[in-house]
């Protein structure tokens, strides 16, 4: 049960990478992404429910980590969409006080969620029992409503809570990416940008992999350069638009296999490269 739905989320995963490398509309991936985890989410439900769990263990383990796993793809996409859809015209500082509107509903959220949100961030289990197992409820233990609706048999109490929690720290960092997009491509900063002839033709979730790794061994500024200023050069001196770094890479990060896949493959290039020329 837990191998197959592992195997199930990397498998996803990856399709989801290579969508935001494919789809550069924000709209257009969310949408396709939705779609997608539905197909995983309903086939992922019908295994579990033709099967038993072994002990309550691997039950707690999958309603804990597995399911809000996959469950906190579709409310981030979904999120994402609703997002970009109601973003208003206008200038930047429309856009700016829309995008801070959002992440005042996102800390609303936390806000009205720290008790259990401290519970998840901690690692705690004193509570899995009420929490992650089917068919247990306690109406004191706040309780969505989303809950007396959904299929109980594939739903636990906080599940989706868990989703959520995952889901919204996935959102705050694009919308945070958002407004530093607005600042970065400010139109007096743009003037000052000498356009390089140099253009980035590999995958974006390549570059990304390289930044985050030069950015490990503090090779700029001693390391005292954040990674969305070395990102920007980066845009700059390549002509490229990395995005939501931050996302980019945690998917990356989550990745079961070849997590760096572009810098294993620059190695064995240049080793190639270095034998040939001996």
């Amino acid at each position: 049960m837990i191998n197959y739905c592992s195997k199930v989320l990397q498998e996803l995963d990856d399709k989801i990478l290579d969508l935001e490398i494919e789809l550069t509309s924000p709209i257009q991936l969310a949408e396709t992404a939705v779609t997608l985890v539905l197909d995983y989410l309903r086939d992922v439900k019908e295994f579990v429910l033709k099967r038993s769990f072994e002990n309550a263990e691997e039950e707690i383990y999958f309603f804990k980590k597995l399911k809000p796993s996959i469950l906190s793809k579709l409310i981030y996409y979904n999120s994402v969409y609703k997002i970009e859809m109601k973003k208003p015209y206008g200038g930047d500082r429309i856009i700016k006080t829309y995008l801070n509107q959002e992440l005042t509903k996102l800390k609303r959220f936390f806000d009205n969620n720290l008790e259990f949100y401290k519970y998840y961030r901690t690692n705690s289990t004193y509570l899995d029992n009420l929490y992650f197992v089917r068919g247990k409820f306690d109406i004191k233990l706040s309780l969505d409503t989303y809950y007396f609706e959904s299929d109980q048999n594939f739903s636990t109490t906080h599940d989706y809570k868990v989703a959520k929690i995952i889901a919204y720290d996935l959102i705050q960092v694009y919308l945070e990416d958002q407004l530093f997009n607005i600042k970065k491509y400010s139109p007096t900063k743009d003037k000052a940008i000498n356009k390089s002839n140099l253009n980035w033709t590999a995958s974006k979730s390549a570059l990304i992999e390289l930044i985050y790794a030069l950015h490990s061994q503090a090779v700029f500024e001693n390391g005292n350069t954040d990674i969305k200023s070395i990102a920007k050069a980066f845009e700059r001196a390549f002509n490229v638009d990395l995005g939501d770094i931050y996302h980019t890479f945690l998917e990356l990060r989550n990745r079961k296999t070849n997590r760096t896949k572009f810098i294993d493959a620059l190695l064995d290039g240049l080793i190639k490269k270095m034998d040939e020329q001996e």
